[in-house]
């Protein structure tokens, strides 16, 4: 984004998430297993992240393929790249509580998309979930998204 005078309203993400194709919002309890937690992701063909819910089905954090990766390929890691403290703590896991992180990001349709990138990129995410006003996962948006959208507001010539 150019300069603050070349700055166009993104929006709310709303207006975002009508621009995108319906797809299927990668949501598992935080009871899933390791076996429930691989399938959900082999089923994902959008996201590198998945929702962990509660039992009334309210978000509570993510969980990313990098930590599951972490987890089932533990053998094939340096241990040297792997912070000593956690290794009992990947050992004893078992299911997506024990996998999620701890402070994620999300987003409402209110927000202003401007201010959700803003977050994204502070926190380096790459995609989080669109929550409604019981906290339940209602979609899902990506970086990727977020680059069409631009291109969308902008139009087609982005220089």
């Amino acid at each position: 984004m150019a300069g603050a005078k070349d700055k166009k309203s993104f929006g709310k993400i709303a207006d975002l998430l009508e621009q995108l194709k319906q797809r299927k919002v990668p949501v598992v309890p935080k009871r899933a297993t390791v076996s429930e937690i691989i399938d959900a992701f082999a089923a994902s063909d959008h996201s590198r992240i998945l929702y962990v819910v509660n039992d009334e089905g309210r978000f509570i954090s993510v969980l990313s393929l990098g930590n599951m990766i972490k987890h089932v390929f533990f053998h094939y890691h340096d241990p040297s790249s792997i912070d000593s403290r956690s290794i009992i703590s990947m050992v004893i896991s078992e299911t997506a509580g024990d996998f999620m992180q701890r402070e994620p990001i999300f987003a409402v349709h209110s927000d202003d998309v401007e201010d959700v990138l803003q977050r994204m990129i502070d926190h380096n995410v790459k995609e989080i979930p669109i929550l409604d006003d019981e906290k339940r996962v209602v979609a899902d948006i990506t970086i990727v998204d977020l680059l069409k959208y631009y291109k969308f507001v902008k139009g087609p010539d982005l220089s």
